[in-house]
């Protein structure tokens, strides 16, 4: 199937399939991932067989897929999308691959933030204290980082990024004061924060991050043009109309909110958010939000996928799936921080 141009009452736009289709592809393969998922775990459960205990609404085959796999996997997905489509707004606005969650210390306040409230107020408040923590973490974060970084009204990106990486240090240090200076048992109940992992979630968790990021989204979508043309110049898209102060900050306000609300239930799943856009732009190749829905793909898989190496290989360990998702974007990161200083 070729191209297709729309038009109407003076609206025209070009859609090209291809890019949709291998979003699609990634998406199939997202959803493979989790069927695989609520099969496996430490009782093995074909799909002809949970599918039939969902059907029953009841017993011990639908108590374990229902009550324990099923909202693991979706927050497991959710947290990644939240992750990768933050990373892809950041690396799009910033026109710098070496943008992320991550880089920016949006990932390191949230969880600064998190422990902070576990060591001073003991954990009580209520259940939206925490993702309100690890959203407000976040975003002083980057704002502090954005204030450091502008020159004379403009910020340079790398500026930004490496101002980041200091406040993502700083945050860390922060971190190990609270540790420190906390209960003995804070490292434990602080330990999904600091290493990333879906363990324990149930249905209250990924309905309600669920809903958080829908209503992000709702808000977020429309900005979604903007990102799709910060890869021009500056010039150039304040010639076509476009306010390129404005809708930085925003974009990068919608980036804080998915990051802080992932790691508010998942933790800092490093590298997520670095890597998955970079996928996603080499499988889909074209800018658009085909790109973006296939980065989403990629980081939902990428968790799911983690999760599941986890809870499966290293039984009766249940490992977080932090451990492994950081053990393939390091490698990743390091290749792409020696691809970039070579390029420039």
């Amino acid at each position: 199937m070729g191209d297709m141009t729309i038009r109407l009452a003076g609206y025209s736009r070009r859609i090209a399939w291809r890019p949709w289709r291998l979003a699609g592809l990634s998406l199939l393969t997202c959803v493979v991932i989790a069927l695989v998922s609520l099969a496996c775990g430490r009782v093995w459960l074909p799909p002809g067989e949970w599918l039939a205990g969902l059907k029953r609404g009841e017993g011990a085959i639908w108590l374990i897929v229902t009550q324990l796999r099923l909202p693991r996997v979706v927050l497991a997905a959710e947290v990644g999308g939240a992750l990768a489509l933050s990373g892809w707004i950041l690396q799009q606005v910033l026109r710098n691959p070496l943008a992320s969650p991550d880089t920016l210390g949006l990932s390191g306040g949230a969880s600064a933030a998190v422990v902070a409230y576990l060591a001073l107020a003991a954990g009580q408040g209520g259940a939206w204290v925490r993702p309100v923590a690890a959203i407000a973490g976040a975003l002083l974060v980057v704002a502090s980082v954005y204030a450091l970084a502008l020159r004379g009204g403009r910020v340079t990106p790398y500026r930004l990024i490496l101002i980041g990486v200091g406040m993502g240090a700083l945050a860390g240090a922060v971190v190990t004061l609270m540790l420190i200076v906390g209960r003995a048992e804070l490292a434990s109940s602080a330990y999904v924060w600091l290493v990333g992992s879906v363990y324990g979630a149930n249905r209250a968790d990924a309905v309600t991050l669920g809903g958080l990021l829908a209503l992000v989204l709702l808000f977020g979508v429309p900005l979604i043009r903007y990102a799709l043309l910060a890869p021009l110049d500056d010039a150039l898209a304040a010639g076509i109309g476009v306010s390129v102060p404005a809708s930085r900050l925003a974009l990068i306000g919608v980036a804080s909110l998915l990051a802080g609300l992932a790691i508010a239930w998942g933790g800092a799943m490093a590298f997520v958010g670095l890597f998955a856009p970079h996928l996603a732009r080499r499988w889909v190749a074209v800018s658009g939000s085909a790109q973006a829905l296939a980065a989403v793909a990629i980081g939902a898989s990428v968790v799911m996928s983690a999760d599941l190496v986890g809870r499966t290989l290293f039984l009766p360990l249940d490992l977080p799936a932090g451990i492994f998702v950081a053990a393939v974007g390091a490698p990743f990161f390091i290749g792409l921080l020696i691809r970039e200083t070579r390029t420039s």
